[in-house]
């Protein structure tokens, strides 16, 4: 970190004499219905992104993403709905639209406003940065959240293989960009388990998709919470929601007799929360026959409400993936999922929850939906308590990453307690 503190200085030096940048910043409006689609070719793959000069490595001394909090009792809902509607929603996302002197600037036109973005973003729970030159690679990138005094930390899922690296050594993950994945919706939801959040993220565009789509959403939690149906939500908020990540279909058991069958069950059950489960870190408990399905064993995260209070503002929030991991809605859009992980939410008493219900939680969502169809070198820095993201289909090749932000410093590498990166390299490597 020393040698880029010290680039950073020498910036700020020379920059010293100069007058400040001035912002542009304006709402973010979400294309019309139809718009074009991109209909360019396949291209290859993005160049090396890391140039000669790069920083020291930080991927080993990455501390881990840190506990989700929670501050969900007692919220009174239509006092928040009120609340929220008399004082009109901040825009989200912000815009910041690069000038020339910010450019010529680099880091230290963010290292000079670093206290302004951080208030910004508090207000407004996104900040996407356009006509930046400095985030044009993995380097420039890291810059710009070095710039900000970010600490980045582990993704809450690093441990399960579903989060690859980008680039290890600058805490880059790649986004959900595989051509296998391409066709598969990824709906509304927070960077969260049960146990684990990341208090904000920087998405990075460094190619959009070559063919079309792909874009990135967003809906600012604020905004779902207060345009739900208040019966809903009390409802939703008493029963609480839990999730289900996996499914595994054991049918030939049922050939056995009771006594064996009985037997099996409880041997697979115990196999799987003592060798699967651990790597999701997420206190599952391994149920028979949730969905109805009696051979179909699944990993279920402990009941959670489907609102929280911001740990710094207070202010209640939608803060609940069903838009993502609902069955009941991912059938009814384009969805590449395999059986063995389709998601699932129940209430928190295992009962399903009502299809009507799921249509308006979707509805109310999709309202608040903004499209953003990032650039390259265009940044989204979300407030990870508040702010839930997405990514539209898409065809062609696409690289866009991601860097997630938590409150601990780097540590040493040889720091204990540290998730390992195994089931990542194996699954990664293999597919």
């Amino acid at each position: 970190m020393g040698m880029r503190r010290t680039r950073l200085i020498a910036a700020i030096t020379a920059l010293a004499a100069a007058p400040a940048a001035a912002l542009t910043v304006g709402p973010t409006l979400r294309p019309a219905a139809g718009a074009a689609q991109r209909t360019s070719g396949r291209v290859r793959a993005v160049a090396e992104l890391v140039r000669a000069d790069s920083p020291p490595a930080i991927g080993t001394a990455l501390p881990d993403c840190p506990p989700t909090i929670w501050d969900a009792d007692e919220i009174d809902i239509e006092a928040w709905q009120k609340q929220y509607r008399e004082e009109g929603l901040p825009v989200c996302p912000i815009e910041i639209h690069a000038t020339e002197a910010a450019n010529a600037a680099g880091a230290a036109w963010f290292v000079e406003r670093r206290e302004e973005l951080k208030a910004t973003l508090e207000k407004h729970g996104t900040i996407w940065f356009r006509g930046f030159e400095l985030m044009k690679d993995a380097d420039g990138f890291r810059s710009f959240w070095e710039s900000l005094d970010l600490d980045p930390c582990l993704d809450p899922l690093h441990t399960s293989g579903l989060r690859k690296f980008l680039s290890k050594d600058d805490a880059l993950y790649e986004e959900v960009n595989k051509e296998s994945l391409s066709k598969h919706y990824i709906g509304l939801h927070n960077e969260s388990t049960f146990k684990k959040t990341a208090k904000a993220g920087a998405f990075v565009c460094f190619k959009p998709a070559t063919g079309w789509g792909g874009d990135f959403f967003l809906a600012d939690g604020e905004a779902i919470f207060r345009d739900l149906d208040p019966e809903v939500l009390r409802e939703i908020v008493r029963r609480k929601v839990r999730i289900s990540v996996s499914n595994l279909d054991f049918d030939l058991l049922d050939k056995l007799p009771p006594p064996q069958k009985e037997a099996a069950m409880r041997k697979l059950e115990q196999m799987v929360a003592d060798g699967v489960a651990p790597k999701f870190d997420m206190d599952l408990e391994m149920l028979w026959g949730t969905d109805g399905r009696a051979m179909r064993l699944q990993a279920v995260q402990n009941a959670q409400s489907p609102v929280n209070r911001h740990p710094a503002t207070g202010r209640p929030a939608w803060f609940c993936n069903l838009h993502n991991q609902a069955r009941f809605l991912r059938e009814r859009r384009p969805c590449g999922t395999p059986e063995v992980g389709m998601t699932d939410i129940y209430f928190g008493d295992l009962s399903l929850i009502p299809g009507e219900m799921l249509q308006h939680i979707n509805e109310v969502s999709e309202k608040n939906i903004v499209t953003v169809p990032m650039q390259p070198g265009e940044v989204l820095l979300c407030d990870n308590y508040r702010v839930l993201h997405g990514r539209d289909i898409f065809d062609g090749d696409r690289l866009h990453a991601v860097s997630w932000f938590g409150d601990e410093k780097l540590q040493d590498d040889s720091a204990a307690n540290k998730p390992g990166d195994l089931l990542n390299v194996v699954l990664n490597s293999a597919f």
